[in-house]
């Protein structure tokens, strides 16, 4: 049973609007196209975090522009400064792009000092660029993950205006009636609004094995809506995300993602 409902996309909590119009350049030291920047976009280019953290961490004191703390907004920065996060100064880098199926028990934020694996200890040692996960998925949750320092393209997908889909595999405690599967298609309420699946299906007709597209980014939305109707979600697999798939990538593996891909991910040219 598959089912197709209204097209209506739910405000994003991690995801963007549309890529950039130019394809991917590879370069080690960015070359500005303009005598200065917004220190924020450095601090995003330099790989250090998104453009938006960027921000945060301006307005906690944390940059130093030629040795002055700098916490006002808008600051253009030239190049040839001395341009330091937390006493280290920051230098542009190579734009790398990995494409990982996350494995189960590891974490995606790097802030969590609490945290015994995150899957950037996976790349450890083989990736010299500081990198970061682009959005968040659980600590339960498995698949596909991307991770960058390309902080303009995680602006981009990571935005709320981002509307692209996303499909999970959902494996639940028991079979999923159809009724059930008709209410996640036509909406059902949860504590923070509404909440609906693009498209719901068997997976092989298995009634535990469920087909998600989705297109929120809402914190745990799949898990709460199988919640709300009495389920427990026992796996989560995101099979798809930002055109990219886990094809050929065994579970806690990463590649490191082709000229082709990039193109796509810059030009916004998949679903």
């Amino acid at each position: 049973m598959k089912l197709r409902p209204r097209k209506k996309r739910d405000e994003f909590e991690d995801q963007p609007s549309q890529a950039a119009p130019h394809p991917p350049r590879v370069r080690s030291i960015p070359e500005f196209t303009k005598e200065d920047m917004r220190l924020n976009k450095f601090l995003s280019n330099s790989g250090l975090c998104s453009r938006r953290e960027a921000d945060e961490f301006i307005a906690a004191g944390l940059v130093t522009v030629n040795d002055e703390v700098v916490t006002r907004m808008g600051v253009r920065v030239k190049s040839t400064d001395d341009i330091r996060y937390n006493g280290e100064r920051l230098l542009g880098e190579e734009k790398v792009y990995i494409l990982m199926n996350k494995p189960k028990d590891f974490v995606t934020t790097t802030e969590d000092p609490h945290a015994e694996q995150t899957v950037l200890d996976l790349i450890a040692g083989k990736c010299e660029q500081r990198v970061y996960p682009v959005g968040r998925l659980d600590k339960s949750t498995t698949g596909v993950l991307l991770i960058t320092n390309d902080g303009a393209l995680t602006d981009q997908l990571t935005h709320p205006s981002y509307n692209r889909k996303k499909i999970y595999q959902v494996d639940l405690d028991k079979n999923l009636k159809r009724t059930d599967m008709e209410a996640l298609a036509k909406g059902i309420e949860l504590e923070d609004g509404e909440a609906h699946v693009d498209e719901i299906s068997y997976v092989d007709e298995n009634e535990k094995k469920i087909g998600v597209e989705i297109h929120s980014g809402r914190n745990r939305i799949i898990r709460r809506m199988f919640e709300h109707l009495g389920y427990e979600v026992k796996k989560l697999d995101r099979v798809y995300f930002a055109g990219l798939t886990k094809k050929r990538l065994r579970r806690g593996a990463w590649r490191f993602l082709t000229s082709k891909e990039i193109a796509m991910l810059k030009m916004g040219s998949y679903e």
